[in-house]
């Protein structure tokens, strides 16, 4: 019942006051402006085609429609298909959905929309879903095959198609058929400006790799072929790369196999080739026009992917055997023929291509005939067509929509009447216009213009579309429904839009114009013998297949049915399988011609709404009462309206419906109470229960408000006293609580007193002066030997390393305590000194003496400590000659190395071995092994060293000593630290002095009678390599970076 609320305008038109058609129209217009674009007749569904994507679908929506009766919720396709399926599950009644609109309406998105929704409210299981998804991809695949662009439609179907979807007992898909009609074949040939041809050959050209392109001999440009539109390749918003990939993947879904599925794009490719088959005119030697291929390379090509000789194919295409029952004649075609049979031919291998996909989807969807099957069929069908030329295809399309009408008048009267005939209440018979004239008019077997069209592509003798057109004047000049440059001259009628070719029918949408030119020729569909029997001939098993006609041995003379014929024949069965189901209807509305989102054009939608007969469906829905419902959901909305029945009524549902309606004091012509349902005659009454109902409601809201707040201010009142008392509570024991606990406070203070009292008493009466020192001295030994065990028990460990130490437990310990920690200590380096070996003892004093040379003043000291200092770094055992230069009294070597001696003069280095001995200093050249310089150590005045990472140092030496004289020297070692350690230590030995070793980036060298002021920088990676560089600046001054 929530379709009269919160509905902008009027969700169902049978409530629309006053019924015509221009307050239909703003009703229209004022639901599409607020994006609802579905509306309600009765059962019948209008759509409007929003151009744009609403957030109106997916599994919310469809939980939420599932669970909901038709009109419970705002009108939606959803709603529709759920009360289709639930008929169909629940009360076995086969089902149908009538999608009738305009091109580019939304008929095939809606049939899609309900195709989804049954799939998603239907069983589950492994089988189920495999059935469901293969008919949901039969859409993208006849969608490549049968839509193509229009100038009204981007995704324009081609094509009418009828699917018959079947269930099993539970309502779970079985299967299911499709069955496709009048497919637009002269578009393979032929399109009009701004249309394209079908989608098929674009996706092909633009989703095909090379490889498949190459296999097909296709390129990928669409210039290159005749058949395709050059002007409009290409379709905003669709993508026909990506597009042929699902076509491809929903192939496979349906069950086609790889070589089919290569087949079928094989005769795509061969129906591009043949566009591009360019005919010749030519003559014989006998004056008589003939036609011949002008580039014999694409009929070789065709003939090559098919299997067939080309020169077969030239002679099919070229010429054309007549046969009789006794002779054969082979006459050749002129160039139009020739033209003609091309065309022809590819139009047939399209049509019959698609007819065999349909054919394919349905072997893979089909049931087994022996299961017990419901059926729901989904109709989706070209609307009615009113073009500035209207021809043949027009004019069959009509005729489907005028029986389709006709269909939809009858089921919905007879739909009412059951209704009524239910309910036991008199039926009304309801004036309207029946189209059946019209449709005898087109159809009847004798009369009829199909009948007449057969006729005259039958006869012998000259025929043409102007033969038929007068045999139409002759039968009809009179028919009230046609019309013709004839028949208005006989009635001395002007009319300046009717041409002398044409013909006019009165169509219940309105009068439409057709030129029979090619009229005959269309109807014939005429496909020359000899076309059919080269097809067959190919080498190709799908190809073969599409013309069976064409075996030699089954040739037959008999004319095939013509495309009238067949047509008619096709409407009758779907006519008779509508009859048999429950129709639901979707009324497709186009807003705009631009496909443009938000605009509504007043004029284009009345023109639709006429021809669709909106407002006499909505007549026929209003013929006896416009609204009808059951009691119960009725007395459940309108029950508020009476005394009786509100709050609670305890009678049956029409009862209290009676009693109501009996307070309100309606007419009795305004109802009706039918067995299950009341009926309301006008809108207006209905209307006028809302509004009484709104205004119940209003006050019904107050008295609820006025209810609620007094029970909130008394429910407020007693939590706030409830609360005041237990805070009041609170509070006076909290009193108490605290003036006890001062009580209680000040006895204890009083009885301390007076204990204290009473020992002070005692104490003076039983002990001595003396006992407090003896107590006191008995107190601190007790202590102390508890200090002293507790301290034996808790002693580090006897690392050196570790520290830690207990705390006094008492202040007056602190003393003896750092004392005891003092002699703990020293006892473990005493312990450690023991274990030291002469060899350990020595190292560890050098290591000392290291630290207090360079410590916070080397930056490369940290890195010297854990490395322990080796002495020997040339492996002087094993060098007799250097043993040698050192002399046999100097003992042993202290320091063996390698350094670098920097030259004074241009700051290039050279490099020397360093021997420290007990007495001197040996700088050895290394190239020739031999002693340069020895320098005495009591020569060595001062070593300079920088605070850098690296090795650079200076030995100064006295003036007066003959080494000296020559100047002092400036060398670099790897091992600074560990050299000038060893000696200080000898200079210490030999002369009983401490070295000088000056810590400095800037220091004075000696040549010979001048000095060179030397100054050490670090430069950018001076940390990392420890390499140095030495630039002279002027004749008296050295710069180093290191």
């Amino acid at each position: 019942m929530t379709l009269m609320e919160d509905s902008v305008g009027v969700g169902d038109l049978v409530l629309l006051e006053p019924l015509e058609e221009e307050p239909l129209l703003k009703n229209l217009q004022l639901r599409y402006e607020n994006k609802e674009i579905y509306t309600y007749i009765g059962n019948v569904l209008i759509s409007v085609n929003p151009y744009q994507q609403l957030p109106i679908y997916g599994p919310e929506f469809i939980a939420k429609y599932r669970d909901y009766t038709f009109y419970e919720l705002k009108p939606h396709i959803y709603a529709l298909a759920n009360v289709a399926y639930q008929s169909l599950r629940d009360r076995d009644r086969d089902q149908c959905i009538l999608i009738t609109g305009e091109s580019g309406a939304g008929k095939t998105e809606a049939s899609k929309l309900v195709m989804s929704y049954v799939a998603a409210v239907c069983g589950k299981g492994e089988q189920v879903n495999s059935v469901k998804e293969q008919l949901l991809q039969s859409n993208p695949v006849l969608e490549a095959f049968g839509n193509a662009k229009t100038i009204r439609n981007n995704n324009s179907s081609r094509f009418g198609k009828y699917m018959d979807i079947e269930f099993d007992f539970k309502g779970s898909p079985l299967g299911g058929v499709i069955t496709n009609y009048l497919l637009e074949k002269s578009r393979v040939v032929k399109q009009l400006e701004g249309e394209r041809n079908f989608h098929i050959f674009y996706q092909l050209l633009a989703g095909a790799d090379a490889h498949l392109l190459e296999a097909l001999k296709l390129e990928r440009d669409t210039s290159h072929y005749a058949y395709l539109n050059q002007k409009v390749s290409r379709v905003d918003g669709m993508d026909d790369a990506s597009n042929f990939k699902s076509v491809q993947n929903a192939m496979t879904v349906i069950g086609f196999s790889e070589t089919e599925i290569q087949q079928v794009l094989e005769v795509t490719a061969l129906v591009l080739k043949l566009g591009n088959v360019e005919l010749a005119d030519e003559s014989q030697t006998n004056g008589i026009s003939a036609s011949g291929i002008r580039d014999e390379r694409g009929v070789q090509e065709i003939g090559e992917m098919i299997g067939l000789n080309s020169e077969e194919l030239e002679k099919a295409l070229c010429s054309r055997t007549m046969k009789t029952a006794k002779e054969e004649v082979v006459t050749t075609l002129n160039f139009t023929q020739a033209q003609y049979a091309r065309d022809a031919l590819a139009k047939n291998i399209y049509s019959r291509l698609f007819n065999w996909i349909v054919n394919r989807i349905n072997e893979s969807i089909k049931v087994g005939s022996g299961e017990k099957k419901k059926v729901m069929g989904v109709l989706d069908i070209y609307g009615f067509e009113i073009l500035e030329d209207n021809s043949f295809e027009q004019f069959v399309i009509n005729y489907c929509n005028e029986k389709l009408q006709q269909v939809f008048i009858e089921m919905t009267l007879k739909e009412e009447q059951e209704e009524y005939k239910r309910e036991g209440i008199p039926w009304t018979k309801v004036d309207y216009f029946d189209n059946g004239i019209i449709c005898n008019l087109i159809e009847n077997n004798q009369q009829g213009i199909l009948a007449m069209l057969d006729e005259e592509c039958l006869r012998p003798g000259v025929v043409s579309d102007s033969t038929f057109l007068v045999k139409l004047n002759q039968v009809f000049s009179k028919h009230g429904y046609y019309e013709s440059k004839v028949t208005q001259n006989a009635q001395r009628q002007y009319d300046h839009t009717m041409g002398l070719s044409c013909f006019r029918i009165c169509h219940y949408a309105g009068k439409v114009t057709y030129n029979v030119n090619s009229f005959i020729d269309k109807n014939n569909d005429l496909l020359f013998r000899d076309l059919s029997q080269a097809m067959w001939k190919a080498q190709h098993p799908l190809l073969q297949s599409l013309f069976p006609e064409g075996v030699p041995t089954q040739t037959s003379l008999k004319r095939p049915p013509t495309a009238g014929a067949q047509f008619k024949s096709s409407v009758a069965i779907l006519m008779k399988n509508l009859y048999s189901k429950n129709p639901n209807y979707i009324r497709c509305i186009k807003p705009n011609e631009h496909q443009q989102r938000g605009q509504f054009s007043s004029e284009l939608v009345a023109v639709q709404t006429r021809y669709l007969g909106l407002l006499e469906n909505v007549r026929v829905r209003r013929a006896g009462y416009a609204y009808r419902q059951r009691y119960g959901p009725f007395l459940e909305r309108y029950r508020l309206l009476g005394r009786s029945t509100w709050p609670r009524w305890n009678g049956g549902d029409r009862e209290g419906v009676e009693k109501v309606l009996g307070e309100l004091s309606l007419s009795s012509e305004e109802l009706a109470f039918g067995k299950t349902k009341i009926f309301i005659r006008s809108p207006k009454t209905l209307f006028y229960l809302e509004e009484k109902r709104r205004l119940r409601l209003q006050q019904l809201a107050t008295l609820i408000q006025k209810i609620y707040r007094g029970w909130r201010c008394r429910t407020h009142y007693q939590l706030m006293r409830k609360s005041q008392i237990l805070i009041s509570s609170w509070f006076r024991g909290n009193m108490q609580k605290k003036r006890y606990a001062k009580i209680k406070a000040s006895v204890v203070l009083i009885q301390a007193f007076v204990r204290g009292w009473k020992a002070r008493k005692d104490y003076r009466k039983y002990f001595r002066s003396g006992a407090a020192l003896t107590l006191a001295d008995f107190i601190y030994k007790s202590i102390t030997q508890k200090f002293l065990l507790g301290l034996r028990n808790n002693l580090p460990s006897t690392n050196i390393l570790d520290r830690t130490w207990p705390a006094a437990p008492y202040r007056c310990f602190n003393t003896a305590n750092q004392e005891l920690q003092q002699l703990f200590y020293r006892w473990k380096c005493k312990r450690f000194r023991d274990r030291l070996s002469p060899k350990q003892v020595e190292i560890l004093k050098e290591k000392l003496c290291a630290s207090e040379l360079f410590k916070g003043k080397k930056a490369s000291y940290p890195q010297s400590v854990p490395i322990p200092f080796c002495g020997d770094y040339l492996g002087l055992q094993g060098n007799p000659k250097l043993q040698k230069l050192k002399g046999g009294e100097e003992g042993p070597v202290l320091m063996a190395d390698t350094v670098k001696k920097v030259n004074r003069g241009n700051g290039k280095t050279s490099s020397r071995i360093l021997l420290l001995t007990k007495g001197h200093v040996i700088l050895i050249d290394t190239k020739k092994s031999q002693a340069k310089t020895v320098i005495g150590l009591d020569s060595v005045a001062e070593v300079s060293v920088t605070s850098f990472k690296d090795g650079l140092f200076s030995l100064h030496l006295n003036e007066i000593s003959s080494v000296g004289s020559r100047g002092d020297f400036l060398l670099v070692s790897e091992h600074v630290i560990e050299l000038l350690t060893k000696m200080y230590q000898a200079v210490l030995d030999a002369t009983q002095r401490q070295l000088l070793i000056s810590v400095t980036e800037k220091f004075s060298v000696r040549f010979k009678e001048s000095s060179v002021a030397v100054k050490v920088i670090q430069g950018p990676e001076g940390d990392r390599n420890g390499k140095l560089k030495c630039k002279k600046k002027g004749s008296r001054c050295l710069e180093v970076t290191v």
